[in-house]
């Protein structure tokens, strides 16, 4: 009971000002920041990691259907890669058809967080998932499906779960069903959640407890802090002094309703087999022509985790991916270039994406067949005008080396200008912030560089 009240006396009004204070500090109480490499390290030593591709008829229980060519799971749980095709919605031939993710089930992405002599402090995990480029990455403190939780994969039980199912004991800082990568996953969402606790919490050899600012300064390394940390931190109540905007609140929602309407398109699933353009081999299905991406097959070992060893299908990007914001600031105040982005995957079509966003770097948007028109200015800038970069793996649990440049560039009215083209605008990070801490308006990419921002690892 003591708990709840004190919990409750404290109001929301104070959250952003306890995320600040966080942000700030960048030493905690368990694990100074200049040792997480030796922790990772120890946590690599103590559990056996290991990732082999193998052909797609070595796949445990893991078949392509007879019908229609989809790759699944024999329980009919997990995920699927079923076909996707792509139109305009006033024309039903295909802009264009690939492979793609189906994982109806909402899973639990959840930090926990704690006060430790005034400072909240976030519980985060070494994780290991088999497409990180270096396996091993800083996660949150849950980081499952449902079929994971609910014990479909017959596994051991999920840490620290009970935080995040059992909300009455607890005060809930951020809870929000945000989208996963609208290129890769058909209309996939997770639940991305913050939960305060004043318990006396466990701690296993896997977890740490970090500041904001210490997890900010991890940013500013390659492939640490993994895709799922970074979405559920850009949902974080973090605040922005701004004086003002170039456009206001309602008018960015009702460009945004705009775009929507404008840039309307039709996404159906399909058959795997005898999608245009794609062939599939012993061990991986690809596409004959272009290169975007390939389904491959992957064995793995993970001491550290729920199940141990298991074979799953993994989608291959063809080549590291750069995303980025140009930044300007008017009357004082710092802005971002969005892009209103249109992808197959996404269950609304259109949100909120970066001013740039390639996967891989060279590749040009399907819907309109050509590159975006900032991409030059982000590759050419100098080291002068980048205010961050890092590279960071995207989900590794579902791509194999999907590694992308993440950046903040700043522009100038010539390579930015003040009226952009048709789907673009010009909003503050406290607008996109706000945004992100409501689902489906903030897509995956944008939300790992506010991530950035909301923890210190960027300032303007």
């Amino acid at each position: 009971m003591a708990t709840e009240i004190l919990l409750e006396a404290r109001e929301d009004g104070e959250l952003p000002g306890r995320f600040a204070r966080s942000a700030a500090a960048t030493s905690g109480v368990s694990l100074r920041t200049a040792d997480v490499p030796a922790w990772f390290a120890q946590r690599r030593r103590a559990h056996e990691f290991r990732v082999r591709r193998i052909p797609f008829a070595q796949l445990d229980r893991w078949d392509f259907d007879q019908e229609t060519g989809n790759l699944r799971h024999r329980t009919g749980r997990f995920f699927t890669i079923e076909g996707l095709a792509v139109s305009a919605a006033d024309d039903p031939t295909p802009i264009w058809q690939q492979p793609i993710i189906v994982q109806p089930e909402i899973g639990i992405l959840g930090i926990l967080a704690k006060e430790f002599d005034g400072i909240l402090h976030f519980l985060m995990q070494a994780k290991m998932e088999p497409g990180n480029t270096n396996l091993l990455q800083l996660s949150p403190t849950v980081q499952a499906t449902h079929s994971n939780y609910t014990g479909v994969h017959d596994g051991a039980p999920v840490r620290y779960l009970d935080y995040f199912t059992q909300l009455h004991r607890h005060r809930v800082l951020a809870d929000v069903l945000q989208s996963e990568h609208g290129s890769w996953f058909f209309q996939k969402s997770n639940r991305n959640m913050i939960v305060e606790t004043d318990d006396d919490v466990p701690l296993d050899d896997d977890f740490r407890w970090l500041t904001l600012g210490q997890i900010g300064e991890l940013f500013r390394q390659d492939n640490v802090v993994n895709m799922d940390a970074r979405t559920v931190l850009a949902c974080a109540p973090t605040v922005h002094d701004e004086a003002g905007a170039l456009d206001s609140d309602t008018g960015l929602l009702s460009w945004l309703t705009t775009e929507r309407s404008r840039q309307r398109i039709r996404a159906a699933l399909v058959p795997l087999d005898g999608l245009d353009g794609w062939t599939r081999s012993d061990t991986e299905l690809d596409h004959h022509r272009e290169h975007y991406f390939r389904v491959v097959a992957v064995a793995v070992e993970a001491g550290n985790r729920e199940v141990t060893a298991w074979t799953q299908p993994l989608i291959e990007p063809d080549g590291p991916g750069v995303h980025a914001f140009l930044c300007r600031s008017f009357g004082g105040v710092p802005h971002l270039l969005v892009k209103a982005r249109a992808e197959g995957g996404l269950l609304d079509a259109v949100e909120l994406g970066p001013t740039v966003q390639n996967q891989p770097a060279y590749h040009v948007d399907p819907l309109t067949g050509q590159r975006s028109p900032f991409l030059d200015t982000v590759l050419r800038a100098g080291p002068e005008r980048i205010r961050y970069e890092a590279r960071h793996c995207e989900e590794g649990g579902r791509f194999l080396r999907a590694e992308s440049r993440y950046m903040v560039v700043n522009a100038d009215e010539h390579e930015a200008p003040t009226e952009p083209p048709a789907g673009y605008r010009w909003v503050t990070p406290g607008q996109l912030a706000s945004l992100a801490r409501y689902s489906r308006y903030v897509n995956v990419q944008a939300r790992t560089l506010l991530a950035v921002i909301n923890t210190g690892a960027v300032r303007f």
